[in-house]
């Protein structure tokens, strides 16, 4: 099973890369963030012409959240605990592969704009919530996969520069408490399983040539519960997408999922 999370930042914008992206790299199940549109604006038709049954949540402008899926979900859950007035951040299904069923929890954490702002005390106060979930989501599924936008760089290998980011937001010490508390509760990081290029990372600002200087941060992550990290094969950054014409400022991270001992 070939899994994959992408902030789009706009999938009204980016609907065509999203559709040659799921083609081209044969994704089984993609989570998006940063959808920006209403329920009723979704383009399911265009998942669906593709084989995917598509489960989203939507808000006009800022946030939402989907998941496209060549498997049927049969369980679906929004927002952390059903919480309808939250902001369209999380969405969650529940599918059966051919390693079992296997919740997937999608995220888009907040930013936090600034440390010591109403923002950041949020933020934080969110991941408790997410971390809260991720508990009871493991104590309910044999397996779990957690995997989305965290805008946290969790540690100073994920970021371009450390001491210039240093305390600064996605990478303070209270946010990397956030994260690591998730990854206590019993979950690996896909991506740190695997030798990895040096100075791998999923964002980079617009501004300032940030993606041509390589001055990104690592905070897109793919999280799996104990039960699935001998079924991992692979997991990558296609940073190729943030070179389009119009990209978005996020790439996507793919993991491989199999039971197949050869793959």
């Amino acid at each position: 099973m070939n899994i994959a999370t992408w902030n789009v930042n706009s999938l009204k914008v980016r609907l065509e890369q999203v559709l040659n992206f799921l083609v081209q790299n044969d994704i089984d199940v993609l989570c998006l963030q940063e959808t920006k549109i209403t329920d009723d604006k979704f383009p399911y038709e265009s998942f669906k012409s593709l084989g995917y049954k598509s489960y989203w949540l939507g808000q006009k402008t800022f946030n939402g959240v989907a998941i496209v899926s060549r498997y049927q979900s049969t369980k679906t859950s929004y927002n952390l605990y059903g919480n309808i007035e939250e902001q369209k951040r999380l969405i969650s299904v529940t599918i059966s592969s051919e390693i079992g069923k296997i919740c997937v929890v999608c995220v888009y954490c907040p930013n936090g704009q600034m440390i010591d702002s109403e923002k950041y005390e949020y933020k934080i106060k969110w991941f408790d919530k997410l971390a809260d979930l991720v508990k009871n989501e493991l104590l309910k599924n044999d397996h779990l996969i957690v995997l989305g936008d965290y805008n946290v760089a969790p540690k100073d290998d994920d970021v371009y520069n450390s001491e210039i980011c240093k305390d600064q937001i996605l990478t303070s010490s209270t946010e990397r408490k956030s994260f690591n508390k998730l990854i206590q509760l019993g979950l690996v990081d896909a991506f740190r399983l695997f030798k990895q290029p040096e100075k791998s990372y999923s964002w980079w600002d617009y501004r300032r040539l940030s993606f041509k200087r390589n001055m990104g941060f690592r905070i897109d992550h793919i999280l799996l519960s104990y039960s699935l990290k001998e079924f991992c094969k692979t997991c990558k950054i296609d940073k190729s997408l943030r070179g389009f014409e119009k990209p978005s400022d996020h790439a996507p991270v793919i993991a491989v999922i199999s039971n197949n001992l050869y793959e």
